[in-house]
């Protein structure tokens, strides 16, 4: 089954033959590209009722959409990373030190705003919405190698109209790593080792949970060399974890201390405990509150959710390379002590966690699909405005 990504890239054409390698490439994108078409604008469709529902809450309070999508929260410190650079020193103060916050995002912003008119804020925007479309590409892709077309559009609409897909289309960095994720799975599942791995490197540049890219395409390789050695697959099994430890190794050296990213972390509150922060706040929210705030019931529920998918996944044999992801993902994201209420947005890349409930609805009737599609995304764009101008910390 063809792809986006070429399986080779061939330096002669064949015999009798016109097309040159990058007319070939070409095709190949515009095939792929009207394959995923439906998904695309189905995933466009979802986010721009989101868009909209935010826009009249946000008129109805006298609040812009524009500075709370592309400046505020997160964005401010990836803009500040963009505009001033990193921090020399470590400090005491909590919550203050911009090195917890990885390069790839920002360094783009800056390189493309230095080439393109408007703000870096605005660059910052337009990077985030496109590779939205890049990652809903790519989960499309997954899903329709994996189950078909029907499933990869339905994985497609199930992961736009999360509770938090209001974050695809701000200046964070979910919709750059997802794009970075989805088409480092894909290329595992084709075995294109040397594109799995580079797009692990680049993932891992981007979040700290890029980890979990890279121990999917690094275990899955090593599992394929005890079948038969390749110096290829060798190669992108130590290629894969290269960008989240070159970063993590240049913040000790910023800092002269071996352990200095963690240092960093441990000022945001994120040590690992096993999980007993993540219990204590899932018992306080839905046991002792007698008023539990909506926004973090619906964190609770997200996280409750993805652990009963991660088994539903398990119980369906998903492949592997999805499984690792999900599992490590979703492992740091219980294990941490950190904050609680952005734990949602965190495992907003895990998207193989939707292809149990993908396969569900493909095997549905229209009704069926059409009323839990429509309560999806009319759920999501309320939660989404709600996350943005009601819940007093944001996303």
């Amino acid at each position: 089954m063809g792809g986006l990504l070429p399986g080779s890239f061939p330096g002669t054409r064949r015999p009798g033959s016109s097309r040159t390698p990058a007319s070939a490439l070409h095709t190949r994108v515009l095939r792929a590209l009207r394959r995923a078409a439906p998904a695309l604008l189905a995933y466009a469709g979802v986010r721009l009722v989101g868009l909209l529902v935010l826009a009249l809450w946000a008129h109805r309070q006298h609040h812009g959409v524009w500075p709370t999508l592309a400046t505020q929260w997160d964005a401010h410190w990836y803009l500040g990373i963009a505009g001033h650079g990193y921090s020399r020193e470590l400090g005491t103060a909590y919550d203050a030190n911009n090195l917890a916050f990885f390069p790839l995002y920002p360094v783009l912003v800056k390189a493309v705003a230095a080439v393109t008119p408007g703000t870096r804020a605005m660059t910052g925007l337009v990077i985030a919405v496109g590779a939205s479309f890049g990652a809903a590409w790519g989960i499309f892709s997954v899903g329709h190698r994996l189950h078909g077309r029907r499933v990869g559009v339905l994985l497609t609409v199930l992961w736009a109209a999360l509770p938090v897909g209001l974050v695809q289309w701000m200046g964070y960095t979910e919709s750059l790593f997802t794009a970075f994720a989805a088409w480092s799975l894909y290329a595992v599942l084709t075995r294109r080792w040397l594109w799995a791995a580079s797009l692990a490197a680049l993932a891992g540049l981007t979040r700290p949970t890029g980890i979990a890219v890279a121990a999917a395409v690094t275990v899955t390789a090593l599992l394929a060399l005890r079948r038969r050695f390749s110096a290829r697959v060798l190669a992108a099994a130590c290629l894969a974890p290269a960008g989240w430890l070159a970063y993590v190794g240049w913040v000790g050296l910023r800092l002269g201390r071996w352990d200095g990213y963690f240092a960093v972390q441990r000022l945001w509150h994120n040590e690992w405990d096993g999980g007993a922060e993540t219990l204590r706040r899932m018992r306080e929210y839905l046991a002792y509150d007698s008023t539990p705030e909506l926004f973090l019931v619906m964190v609770t529920g997200t996280l409750l959710a993805s652990v009963a998918l991660l088994a539903l996944a398990a119980w369906d044999r998903q492949p592997g390379p999805l499984l690792i992801f999900a599992g490590v993902l979703l492992l740091i994201v219980l294990g941490s002590g950190g904050v609680y209420f952005p734990r949602a947005r965190f495992l907003l890349p895990a998207f193989p966690l939707l292809l149990p409930l993908a396969r569900h609805l493909s095997r549905a009737s229209a009704r069926y699909v059409t009323l839990t599609l429509t309560a999806a995304v009319l759920g999501s764009a309320y939660c989404g405005a709600y996350m943005m101008l009601v819940w007093p910390s944001a996303p």
